[in-house]
């Protein structure tokens, strides 16, 4: 089992010591942070009071599983920064509890009627992850991103909180 907890100062150096190079970075960060990631770049990003990000703890033993990251506009929620630390953690179906979490987080705490996620097109498990949860493909909207000579692209997915609440 796993939980949510604010992110605080404490955690950086863990976040930051996972973060190993500049395309590890784009696909956690997205452009807005650069290599290496430091405090004072999440220092900027969470003083954004419409932002709001968790460590995902281990509930058994308190260790850090990873990470996420919220971002509210207008009427909608954007899930972000969304990292399991652990490599050897990854595909065992503990990002799809972190989804379920931050989507419970957002249906228990705001009024928001849908929540978005951006992701890049090669991330295959993320993108089944994502799905499993219910969160469908936008075919309307992609950001290209330019990372070490290469073009990668963002695909966008969308989740509609009534609809979700409802079969859940």
């Amino acid at each position: 089992m796993i939980h949510l907890e604010k992110f605080d100062k404490k955690h950086y150096t863990e976040l930051i010591d996972s973060v190993k190079n500049a395309k590890d970075l784009m696909q956690f960060g997205g452009p807005e942070f650069t290599f290496p990631l430091t405090e004072e770049q999440i220092n900027k990003t969470l003083s954004d009071k419409n932002r709001i990000a968790f460590r995902v703890a281990n509930s058994s033993d308190g260790s850090t599983i990873g990470h996420g990251q919220i971002y509210f506009n207008n009427d909608s929620a954007k899930l972000g920064r969304i990292l399991i630390i652990d490599q050897n953690q990854r595909g065992k179906g503990i990002g799809e509890q972190m989804i379920i979490l931050l989507v419970k987080f957002i249906l228990e705490n705001r009024k928001e009627t849908h929540i978005e996620l951006n992701v890049f097109d090669f991330n295959i498990g993320a993108i089944k992850c994502y799905e499993k949860v219910g969160f469908k493909m936008n075919p309307d909207k992609k950001l290209l991103r330019e990372v070490d000579g290469e073009t990668w692209t963002a695909v966008n997915m969308v989740l509609n909180l009534e609809e979700w609440n409802n079969k859940n």
